[in-house]
């Protein structure tokens, strides 16, 4: 049985993956800061940092597959905490790096995304460039087999606010009203989390070695069709807000501003449709505010 580790494995996507690879019959280590809320089955929890290097190798140890999804995701923190960034996202992942190499790791998955073509992104975008220009020096000098994967937006259950559609769906239901800064015409391919995670694994075949591989959606939608798609869902009460954007942080219509080493694009043979997906997810967030609104009753009782 091989071992594959799960860096940053507690977050949104990093546990859907653990999920996939455990089904597969990998035997799994999940390692983060924070304990996933998500742990089954054999898979092993190791609580850590990645800029602690010790701890880092320690898990490698052993493994044959390590992805790498820790670090700082969030745009706009990325913005407001640029040495945070830097730090966390290439020192860690170079840590991550230099235990692979130690330990003659069969293959080492990187967690990017698409703003490395976009001149969009702030510091979020140049600390993931700056990895894959690592990550390619580690496979020219050390021979070391690697996959990047660069994500488009993804959505679906285990997001929090800092997933925009998340966020706006969750407002809606609360509030009666989507803020959205821009004014909708931006366009996005979202990919349902189940498929993203599902990609992630089938990249470890053989033909995916050393390869830079896009996980994007099937279906492009502009952000305003998207608001009007959960209005209608949810009914008409619910308002629509476009505000003043920064478009130095998002991109608009595409990120192909920037031209880094081509990536293949990798799509299922099936996949969950985007109106069925949102409508899952308004379902799971309905849910979820039945359940709090039960405790809060509970305690009041207390």
């Amino acid at each position: 049985m091989e071992k594959a580790v799960v860096f940053g494995g507690s977050g949104f996507i990093g546990s859907h993956v653990a999920d996939n690879l455990a089904d597969r019959g990998y035997k799994v280590s999940v390692f983060d800061k924070q304990k996933s809320p998500y742990l089954s089955g054999a898979k092993e929890f190791v609580q850590g940092d990645i800029l602690n290097k010790k701890e880092v190798e320690k898990t490698v140890k052993g493994s044959d597959i390590i992805y790498n999804f820790a670090g700082e995701a969030d745009i706009d923190n990325a913005l407001v905490s640029p040495l945070d960034t830097i730090t966390t996202n290439i020192i860690g992942n170079t840590n991550i790096l230099e235990a692979c190499r130690k330990h003659s790791v069969k293959r080492f998955v990187f967690a990017s995304t698409v703003y490395v073509y976009s001149n969009s992104g702030s510091f979020y975008r140049s600390s993931k460039q700056a990895c894959e220009l690592i990550i390619e020096d580690y496979h020219k000098h050390y021979g070391f087999d690697f996959t990047i994967l660069r994500y488009g937006t993804l959505y679906g259950p285990r997001a929090d606010r800092r997933n925009w559609l998340y966020s706006a769906l969750k407002d809606a239901i609360e509030k009666k009203c989507i803020t959205r800064k821009g004014d909708g015409e931006e366009i996005r391919e979202y990919v349902h989390v189940y498929d993203a995670a599902n990609l992630s694994v089938e990249i470890l075949k053989e033909k995916y070695k050393n390869q830079y591989v896009m996980i994007t959606g099937n279906q492009q939608i502009r952000i305003k069709d998207l608001m009007k798609m959960v209005q209608e869902i949810l009914g008409k009460s619910v308002k629509l807000k476009f505000m003043k954007s920064d478009q130095e942080q998002h991109y608009e219509i595409t990120p192909y501003n920037f031209s880094p080493k081509l990536a293949k694009k990798i799509v299922g043979d099936h996949y969950i449709d985007l109106g069925q997906g949102v409508l899952d997810l308004i379902n799971l967030l309905y849910v979820n505010l039945n359940h709090k609104g039960e405790r809060d009753i509970k305690k009041s009782n207390l």
